[in-house]
């Protein structure tokens, strides 16, 4: 299945041609016990995934062809970030080989753990400001996007794909300047809006092996990145095993899986050109659907 928040109404469904809007839906079929909120959803998949599929199905039924008050074009919908209120961002730096080495870093023993924060949580469609005032090199990162769904702790990694509720596409916007100020790279991470997410929240079934997935980022139309999930160091399963081993991971947590070969950090200092006002910014990722912002000078 594949879950959308719908700004200002709240869950919704992507359907082969549409969106169900379930808020909508449910003014004029109610009923008792449907989740309005994605957040409901992840926190208790195994009863909410069916009772929603069964509930689309009687509206599609039901309505016949007198759909339109909640079933949405895509051009329709204004979206709202695909997880909206995760627990923990928790992200996953030098994560492919082929990007480790266009930036000459070392492959890393460990995964390189870092952290970003709400405020950078935007969606499909939305604008992205660049903060001009204190930086003039914001790169892009395509990434993948791991979902909690059920507590984690101490998992191995054979049994950590069970606690995964589903994956989505984000940018994982980075201001290199402020990132290689100091060692910790939070700061270059953590600008507002630095993290849109989406446009779809897919369940895992319907992703299959989450290490095998091809992952593109244009700029302007332009490929930027082209790579798969397989060229992880650390693969889903192994980050989910290893972060657990330290904290606890609760349902609604994220993980930013790192990003491949491509970005503009990774290009010899004179080929460098950052993201400026007006660029499209376009992250795709097989299975998940296509998330597009535009970046524009912040406003102030």
């Amino acid at each position: 299945m594949k879950l959308v928040t719908i700004h200002e109404s709240g869950l919704g469904v992507k359907l082969e041609n549409a969106v169900l809007d379930i808020t909508k839906a449910l003014s004029v079929y109610p009923e008792e016990g449907i989740p309005t909120d994605v957040m409901a959803v992840i926190g208790h998949a195994e009863s909410a995934i069916p009772q929603i599929e069964r509930y689309v199905e009687r509206v599609l039924e039901a309505s016949k062809g007198d759909q339109t008050a909640y079933l949405l074009e895509e051009s329709q919908v204004k979206y709202g970030p695909c997880v909206t209120r995760p627990g923990k961002m928790i992200c996953v730096g030098l994560n492919y080989r082929k990007h480790a080495e266009e930036t000459n870093a070392p492959i890393p023993a460990y995964p390189i753990l870092f952290n970003k924060f709400n405020n950078t949580l935007a969606a499909q469609g939305d604008d992205i400001p660049l903060p001009t005032r204190v930086t003039s090199q914001v790169d892009y990162e395509a990434e993948l996007v791991i979902v909690i769904g059920k507590q984690a702790k101490y998992v191995s990694k054979e049994a950590a794909l069970d606690h995964v509720f589903g994956y989505c596409n984000v940018n994982d916007l980075s201001a290199r300047d402020l990132q290689m100020r100091t060692h910790q790279w939070l700061l270059g991470k953590s600008c507002d809006k630095f993290s849109p997410l989406g446009p779809y929240l897919v369940t895992a079934d319907e992703v299959g092996d989450p290490n095998q997935l091809t992952i593109s980022c244009t700029v302007n139309g332009e490929t930027r990145q082209l790579s798969n999930t397989s060229d992880m160091i650390f693969h889903c399963n192994e980050i989910v095993s290893y972060i657990s081993q330290h904290m606890t991971l609760y349902p609604g947590d994220i993980i930013l899986t790192g990003t491949p070969e491509g970005v503009v950090l990774g290009k010899p200092v004179d080929e460098r050109v950052y993201l400026k006002d007006g660029d499209v910014v376009t992250i795709e990722i097989e299975k998940l659907g296509a998330l597009t912002n535009r970046m524009v000078d912040e406003q102030v």
